[in-house]
């Protein structure tokens, strides 16, 4: 279990982080999302112990990150730029972790197998797309109970995100917990049953997947006439509403209905559509209307 308590962390006179606050149990993957600059690495770091809070209290299984240096070994951090040696292998990188993390060598071969890798190959012959493979590897056979993978899915191929989607909800890998940011939100849908939304320093949204969607409707309407059309008031404004000539797209709240936006004499059809996560974060990064 991870406990965040209001967390905060300035850059100088910036302030980056405002009173955080995030409880995870083992079996969850997190999606941490937000615009760049909003903070994710920054929250990744401090829970690493990279960087410290400035106030606030990261507790790992119940004790305080802060005041035990051993529970590190229990997280491992991929960095969206991980550092590494053009003249390294993935065999000298593993030697390496075994030194600071309960290394599970099985495991790091499997999945090398799985992502088709030589653990010997130089890191300088190969993409950068294989290097991000490597590293899950790595992060998967360090024996981390707790993984804060940053962009992880910057440079995969269709086929290498779908093997390590699958990584993740493997049987294997229940008993971890899995923080994960991605600026491929449909990505983070498929995977993630938790998310995080970070802006201007603080949880803006935050809560389980399927419940936030589903708190939405989306209809995408095709009108009889072309002119702008002047919403119902019934139930206040529409959470987004966007019309292009005779096609109109409202999402609204839920537990209200279509009729009370719109009049049905109007309009030739409605169809009720499913909302994105995509869609989500456009729409709460734009504000209530659009």
């Amino acid at each position: 279990m991870i406990e965040i308590s209001n967390l905060y962390k300035s850059f100088e006179k910036k302030s980056v982080l405002k009173d955080i606050s995030l409880t995870l149990d083992k079996g969850t993957i997190f999606g941490l999302i937000g615009i760049n600059g909003a903070g994710k690495s920054t929250f990744l770091r401090l829970i690493m112990g990279v960087l410290l809070p400035d106030m606030g209290e990261i507790k790992i299984e119940h004790q305080s990150l802060q005041y035990n240096s051993t529970l590190r070994k229990s997280i491992f951090y991929l960095s969206d730029q991980p550092p590494f040696h053009n003249q390294m292998t993935f065999r000298n990188l593993a030697d390496l972790y075994k030194v600071f993390y309960p290394f599970e060598e099985q495991t790091f071969k499997t999945i090398l197998d799985l992502f088709s890798l030589d653990e010997n190959v130089n890191l300088s012959q190969i993409s950068k797309g294989m290097k991000r493979q490597g590293y899950i590897a790595l992060a998967f056979a360090s024996g981390a109970k707790y993984l804060l993978l940053d962009e992880v899915f910057d440079g995969l191929d269709p086929a290498a995100r779908l093997k390590f989607k699958k990584l993740m909800i493997s049987t294997d890998h229940q008993d971890k917990v899995i923080i994960i940011t991605s600026h491929s939100l449909r990505e983070l849908e498929d995977i993630c049953d938790s998310f995080g939304m970070i802006d201007e320093g603080h949880f803006k949204r935050y809560g389980n997947l399927d419940f936030e969607l589903n708190k939405l409707t989306k209809y995408q309407i095709i009108l009889k006439d072309t002119p702008s059309i002047q919403l119902l008031n019934q139930a206040g404004e529409p959470v987004y509403f966007n019309q292009d000539g005779r096609v109109l797209t409202v999402v609204i709240d839920s537990t209200h209905t279509l009729d009370q936006y719109i009049d049905k004499d109007m309009y030739h059809v409605a169809d009720e559509l499913p909302i994105s996560f995509e869609e989500y974060f456009m729409i709460n990064q734009k504000g209530d209307k659009s």
